[in-house]
This record gives structure tokens, sequence and C-alpha cells, in this order.
């Protein structure tokens, strides 16, 4: 029987403002806390691994009474006691500090530090979720002052969505060479917003959070005609979970969606995801190592549906380990098909060579092929024509949201009727300086 997303993530305790100065203290004493912990954890298994394993009692329940009952257990028994009172007790002091000095809880944090708690949601950021930590980010839109969205929008609006471990300040709010300050300028009746959301999460409850959100933009802006979705690397993905849940749903909003740009996006899975996967595996296989491999699941769950770009609860919530499998056994998400797609790709190798290598490691995090959509299997290709998609030579994962060739097709694929660079091949392909 399949198990309910809300049963892995309670959507009541999302919280719904950002995440300020007096969440940012408490939260670290948290986090740093737990992690402490678990780390401590690991180690007490692997050091009985290595006392009891030669003598043949590590499965034995001799061997489990012997550990119970000796010295060092209780050592890291009183650790781990002392760690987990003595945070507790820093994570009260900084609740009481933030009860006599309010105003911490109303001071907005800096990009700076912004990009630090964007950092550790999408490193953990499902984990944050269940233990009610307040560095929890929302899911909610800002506009391009980096505020809180609040109030109408025009007739247009462009949403941009960002990757894992970023946030909306990814974009380069405010400069004049970020892409949604291009895109205003060259469409200066249309509002641009930025979504934010913890890169932590599950793909799919993310794309069920946007698309809510999106819902709700619609029924409080009754003369909204039309939606554009761009989304980078992970981006990309949460933008179809929402398209894939909107439509399932029966939402207003999806009739409205025009276009739907991805940059980088692991359509098909990022090959550093399934390579930490092989060697998670191949580790916890090693003598007294197996304890060590479960380090690796402290990465969130965000970062594990990238290994075959997972959108849909249905990918991940039949599975009986957290970890999933080495196997792509996710169901199809076909995009709606009223809305026109478009994927770009970038990679370090130069259009003059012809580096197999090169063309293997993508943009050093995507493949061509998985950000064009192009699976060998046709259940999981993404359809796009050709037409449609675009390879940009000398341009990394990063760069794809600041490079200007990247930014002008984009805008070009916005405008009807703009000129489209000529191309000798089906798919656009353009040389990076």
């Amino acid at each position: 029987m399949s198990t309910s997303p809300a049963q892995f993530e309670p959507i009541c305790t999302l919280p719904t403002r950002p995440v300020n100065y007096g969440d940012l203290l408490e939260g670290i004493a948290r986090l740093t806390t737990s992690g402490v912990t678990g780390v401590t954890e690991i180690v007490q298994a692997m050091h009985r691994e290595i006392v009891l394993r030669p003598m043949g009692l590590n499965q034995h329940p001799l061997g489990e009474k012997l550990w119970k009952n000796g010295i060092t257990n209780r050592v890291y028994s009183a650790v781990k006691y002392t760690i987990q009172h003595s945070g507790g007790g820093v994570a009260a002091s900084l609740r009481l500090i933030n009860q006599l000095t309010p105003t911490q809880k109303k001071r907005p944090l800096p990009p700076s530090l912004y990009r630090l708690v964007a950092i550790l949601n999408g490193v953990a950021g499902d984990h944050l979720v269940q233990m009610g930590n307040p560095l929890t980010l929302p899911t909610m839109f800002y506009d391009r002052y980096g505020q809180p969205h609040k109030g109408p929008v025009g007739q247009r609006v462009v949403i941009l969505t960002h990757g894992l471990c970023m946030d909306h300040f990814s974009w380069h709010l405010g400069t004049s060479k970020g892409l949604g300050e291009q895109i205003s300028y060259h469409l200066p009746t249309t509002t641009i917003l930025y979504l934010n959301y913890n890169t932590g999460r599950r793909i799919s409850l993310n794309g069920r959070s946007f698309a809510a959100l999106l819902e709700e933009l619609v029924h409080t802006n009754p003369d909204l005609q039309e939606i554009d979705l761009i989304g980078h690397s992970m981006g990309g993905l949460v933008s179809r979970s929402a398209l894939f849940y909107g439509k399932q749903s029966g939402h207003e909003w999806v009739k409205k969606v025009q276009h739907l740009v991805c940059l980088g996006s692991p359509h098909e899975g990022a090959v550093l995801e399934q390579l930490g996967l092989l060697i998670q595996l191949k580790v916890g296989k090693l003598p007294f190592a197996g304890n060590l491999a479960q380090l690796a699941n402290v990465r969130s769950a965000g970062i594990l549906d990238l290994r075959h770009g997972s959108v849909r609860d249905d990918d991940w919530e039949h599975l009986d380990n957290r970890i999933g499998v080495a196997d792509d056994v996710r169901k199809p998400a076909p995009l709606p098909s009223h809305v026109k797609t478009y994927l770009v790709a970038g990679t370090i190798e130069r259009k003059e060579r012809n580096n197999r290598a090169l063309e293997v490691i993508g943009d050093y995090l995507v493949t061509v092929q998985s950000a064009l959509g192009e699976h060998p299997n046709p259940a999981y290709r993404l359809r796009v024509p050709d037409h449609r998609k675009a390879i940009f030579h000398g341009v990394n994962h990063l760069e794809l949201q600041f490079d200007a060739n990247v930014r002008n097709q984009v805008i070009a694929w916005l405008m009807p009727g703009a000129y489209l660079p000529q191309h000798s091949e089906l798919r656009v392909e353009y040389e990076t300086a």
C-alpha cells in the first residue's frame, strides 16, 4: 500500500515566514548538537564492530550483552548525554535571549547569512523539517528587491526557481546582469518573482508546495493571464513537479503557463549523486566500514532525488530504505502538451573539440543528454522538439544562470517573434568565449 507523503513530512510543520536572526542562533545550536550526537553514534558503532567482530560476537547475544555492560559503551553514553543536555541548555538560553530581545525575531538575514542557511537546507533540509528546526526555509515568493512578495502582480508573471543549496539571491537580484532584471528590461510590464524553497526536501514535496503557491497567486490576482517558469538545475525539476501535480489537482494556474525553461536541469539524473550511491554501497561492504557508510545517509532527500531526476511521490514513497536503489525505477512525468518547453545544456567542452570524456562530464554536474531530457528509454524521454533545445559550449553548471548568451536565448524564447540565431544543426549550439 502506498504511503502518504504527509507521513514522511507533516506539511503543517513547514514555516510560513523568512528565517531571521533569532531563528539562526537557535537553529544552529540545535543542528550542531544533533550532528555531533549522530557522528558519536556512528563512531560508537564502528568501535563496537572492531571489538566484537574478531571474536565472532558482533551478531551474537553474548556480544551485545558484553558491549552494553562494558565501560566503553558507558563512556559513549555519557558523552552523548553530555552533548544532548548541554546543547539543550544552549538552545534554551538562546530562546530566552530571543524573548528578551524581540527585535532579533524581526531582523532579516543579510544575503551572506541567508546563503549559509540555504546551504544547510540543501544538505540536510529534510532533517531540519523533521526536527522542527527554525532554520527550515519556507516555500515563498520574493520580489526583485529580495523582499517577500506582497501585493498584486501584472497580467504576465515570470517565476525564477533556483537550484540545490542556492536561494533567490543566487539570481543576482537587483543587478543589471541578472536574468530577472534583463527580462524585466525587455518585458517591462511583466512581474518578476523568485521562488525560494528548502532544497533538501523531496523534489515532489517542493513541487506540491510550489503548485499550491501558484494556485493562491492566481486566485488573488484574477487579471493574471500568463505564467512563465524558469528553473536552474533542481529548480527545473521542481517546476516540472509543480506542473505534474497542478495538472493532477485541476489547478487553474496550469492553464496559464505558456513557457517552461530549464537551465542545466538533471531530467535524467545527476552523475555525482549516482557516483555517491556507488561509493556508499562499496564502502559499506568493507570490514569495519559499514557504519562509516551511514555518514552518507545524512545527505538530504532532495539530493537523493537528483540520482535519476525524480519528480513524483511514487518514485520514492514505496522504497524500503531511504537512500533508494541504483536502478532507475521512476514513474514517467510527461510535460503538459500546451506548455512550450525549452531545455538548455552546458558543457565545459569547446565546440571545436571532440572529447568523449568531457562530453560525459557535461557542465561538471549534469550531462548534456540529461539536461536535454534525451533518455534511452522512450518512457522517460521529455520529447521536446530539437529547435527548443540549446547547448552552450564552455559554460559550466553555475554559469548557466549568468552567461550572457544563455540569458539572451532565454529572453528570445520568451518574446514571441524574437530573432533566433541561425544554426546548422537541429539543436542550437553556441560557443561561449
